[in-house]
């Protein structure tokens, strides 16, 4: 208690001047108002108000991308080593307000401290990473022919559109606004609507670090009119989106007209598949650590247990005692494992499935019901005797909710896995190696852990498949979407040209 309430404390002390002022957008360096007026920041804790925010609308995204097109030549020109340096400086400053961001995040999302104090962390180490790769990410190839020495390199596209989910908001925002800005790129952001806070402070801290007015620009508001806005305007020359399926199809639609560039990082119903030759202690803890950390509130959750059938009961007997061990409460507690749904509309999308699993025959086996009135909070929960073809198996829940579904056979089981709209992730234990490899060349999915749960490695690709998404980061792969590639042919010498009207 003495933990929760010093952290409680703290929080009061950061949130003070955002009670006092609201959240203001951020254009070209200064702060703006919304053209639309103010939205209110509840925090799902205990559903007050966190603050006003600023509401964006057409005129703010115009304001927003003429500030970002105007500072993109100066920032796409500057030498790879000053740009470096600034988002070094970037990553130093976000870990100097860790704490702040942590605070900020759990009672905005009602994520837990224990994961939240992770994520600024990483969100340094994004920036960290992509400084690092700075200096190489415009190297192109020597491709040499008979008659001519061709060059490739690479240039940033322009200004781009950055719109990132409530989840994790603030590791998800560096995630794709870092590698943007090594690039060279300047960034209209549109943080989710319900949890604004620590995009806030994340252009804050770029600002302060170094980085010039309109690099970065903020603005906050809703999805049918900024983000339509941002995604249709012509100055925006690429659109980076982290969120639902649904909604990645329709920002599609709406970057049409522009053939705007798209990066869609979307949903997932994300199979975890276990043997019964696998390390069962070691999968027990990943399966549980994959689908109720972070609240469920992740795309790459593994939301669907496909459990062989010699080990099913013995598994699910482990499994239900650890489930209802789990501890849900104040996400600002460190011993706290679970806190609450984002929003009441999400909370009552979760809960919803616990009556649609009954319907459709499953049993509720550990969970399925709320927690108190004053947060939106619900206790952890697994299905069992489900069935791939059940909506609690084929519809993205994104909550603390798993689902068990038997299998025989190692063809069964793949069939499984792959018969779903979305192909994200996947996660296979068994310790033959060859099942591993037939297993993972066939699964359907961009991401494929073997006896792991998500260890996340930068230089890597993440994306998936289906409707999952299109594209990658990490790596090179970032660099791919914020630049053009540019070839250049040299001759090498007078070689025939042929001559016509001569």
């Amino acid at each position: 208690m003495a933990a929760l309430s010093a952290n409680i404390e703290k929080l009061n002390g950061y949130l003070s001047r955002f009670k006092n002022t609201g959240i203001m957008n951020r254009i070209a360096g200064e702060d703006c108002a919304g053209s639309a007026g103010v939205f209110q920041s509840i925090s799902p804790v205990d559903k007050s108000v966190v603050c006003d925010v600023a509401r964006g609308d057409v005129s703010d995204v115009d304001a927003a991308a003429k500030a970002a097109a105007d500072a993109f030549p100066a920032w796409r020109d500057m030498p790879a080593l000053e740009r470096k340096k600034i988002l070094l400086k970037v990553a130093d400053a976000i870990e100097a307000r860790a704490e702040e961001i942590a605070l900020c995040e759990c009672w905005d999302t009602g994520q837990t401290l224990r994961f939240m104090s992770k994520a600024a962390l990483r969100g340094a180490e994004n920036f960290r990473y992509f400084a690092d790769q700075v200096t190489a990410s415009r190297d192109g190839q020597h491709l040499q022919s008979p008659t001519l020495m061709n060059v490739t390199t690479r240039k940033p596209i322009g200004p781009v559109g950055v719109i990132t989910p409530w989840n994790t908001p603030f590791m998800l925002s560096t995630w794709k606004i870092a590698p943007a800005l090594a690039a060279g790129c300047t960034v209209v952001h549109k943080p989710a609507e319900d949890s604004p806070l620590t995009a806030r402070l994340l252009v804050e801290i770029a600002e302060e670090a170094g980085l010039p007015p309109g690099v970065l620009n903020t603005v906050n508001g809703y999805g049918h009119d900024a983000g339509k806005r941002l995604t249709e305007h012509p100055a925006i020359k690429a659109i980076a989106f982290v969120g639902e399926s649904r909604t990645g199809s329709i920002i599609t639609k709406q970057g049409a007209d522009t053939l705007k560039r798209m990066h869609l990082e979307l949903g997932g119903k994300n199979p975890v598949i276990v043997f019964d030759d696998a390390d069962l202690d070691r999968a027990l803890d990943a399966v549980i650590f994959m689908i109720y950390s972070i609240n469920g509130e992740r795309c790459t959750s593994s939301s669907r247990l496909l459990i062989q059938d010699t080990i099913r009961e013995e598994f699910e007997t482990k499994l239900v005692e650890r489930v209802n061990n789990i501890k849900v409460g104040h996400p600002l507690d460190p011993v706290t494992e679970i806190g609450p749904i984002v929003t009441e509309e999400h909370y009552n999308k979760v809960t919803s499935y616990f009556d649609i699993a009954k319907e459709d025959g499953a049993t509720v086996a550990a969970g399925g019901v709320k927690v108190g009135d004053e947060g939106y909070f619900v206790r952890p929960t697994l299905f069992t005797n489900a069935n791939n073809k059940m909506r609690i198996a084929q519809e993205e829940i994104f909550g603390p909710v798993l689902t068990s579904i038997p299998f025989s056979t190692e063809e069964e089981a793949l069939e499984m896995a792959n018969d779903t709209q979305y192909g994200l992730t996947g996660y296979v234990w068994t310790n033959d190696l060859t099942r591993a490899l037939r297993f993972t060349d066939s699964l359907e999915a961009g991401m494929i852990w073997v006896n792991s749960e998500n260890v996340r490695h930068l230089p890597t690709p993440f994306g998936g498949v289906k409707a999952s998404g299109i594209g990658r980061d990490g790596g090179d792969w970032s660099f791919e979407f914020y630049m053009e590639q540019k070839h250049i042919g040299f001759a090498t010498g007078q070689h025939k040209i042929m001559r016509l009207g001569a």
